[in-house]
């Protein structure tokens, strides 16, 4: 299905909605970078699911034992426009906008054990052919299954809020939201539609990838099953492979997490990850 800027019934902003796409995506022309940062930045994501805690030096010293010349100043650019966090990151390297409120993390020593009690979301970088794309999604803590997703061009928060919503119409709301410190997730319009809705919002501790381990497993799996063995050549090719993967994921992967059920069957049936474990 595609995209029809003409179409006698639904406006533009239902299609996309219908779609799972941000309407950024829906104007699509590949990212602002040369050719070579571009393979620069594949190899960089594809290396930082293997070790996280790498900052920009270490992953400067990783390219250029690869054969590639990569200067720290110019890997820490390229890393900070994909939003990759080392592990353990030197204090104060990266801050949440200046103007916009962080939250506690809430989570500590939590038992977590039924859907919508902890939601959690995050934002991925996605390699296209000549350019690329940023993903969200939203996930339900306890049952692993991901609730609504978006894709965009650009890294405003609207495709995060809208995200959110869709989440919300279709399964209601969590008792807590997890999110880290990006700029997206601590801006007024996001915060204040998890406000609105009485739900209790959780911030991650700054470079700390442990907190929101479960989404970071997704992308990793997204990726190496997905992105990475195909080549998107544009916005609609990456919807529909994204979300046919995502659709696979929720319906028909087994997760060893949750005693080998589906994710959108433990959702179902109400079993979380600690009470299966138990």
């Amino acid at each position: 299905m595609c995209i029809q800027k003409n179409h006698p019934r639904l406006s533009l902003r239902r299609q996309c909605r219908l779609l799972s796409l941000s309407r950024s995506t829906l104007y699509y022309t590949p990212v602002g970078e040369s050719a070579e940062n571009l393979v620069l930045m594949k190899l960089i994501d594809r290396q930082f699911l293997e070790t996280p805690w790498y900052g920009s030096r270490q992953m400067a010293r990783w390219l250029r034992r690869q054969g590639h010349a990569a200067g720290r100043h110019r890997v820490r650019r390229l890393m900070r426009k994909m939003r990759l966090v080392p592990i353990y990151q030197p204090p104060r390297t990266s801050q949440p906008h200046p103007r916009h409120k962080v939250y506690p993390y809430l989570l500590k020593d939590l038992e977590i054990t039924r859907p919508n009690h902890v939601w959690c979301t995050d934002i991925t970088y996605i390699p296209m052919r000549r350019g690329f794309l940023y993903l969200v999604a939203i996930m339900d803590w306890a049952t692993r299954k991901v609730l609504a997703w978006r894709l965009s061009n650009t890294m405003e928060a609207d495709f995060c809020i809208e995200a959110l919503h869709e989440a919300m119409a279709r399964y209601g709301k969590p008792e807590i939201f997890n999110t880290d410190q990006g700029s997206q997730f601590t801006s007024f319009e996001f915060t204040q539609v998890l406000k609105d809705a009485k739900v209790k919002i959780s911030m991650d501790g700054r470079g700390r990838w442990i907190d929101n381990r479960f989404i970071e497993r997704l992308w990793r799996s997204l990726k190496y099953e997905c992105v990475y063995l195909q080549a998107f050549e544009t916005g609609t090719e990456a919807r529909r492979g994204i979300g046919a993967w995502i659709n696979y994921y929720n319906e028909e992967r087994p997760h060893s997490g949750i005693a080998g059920l589906t994710p959108a069957e433990a959702y179902e049936t109400g079993c979380g990850d600690e009470k299966l474990a138990a």
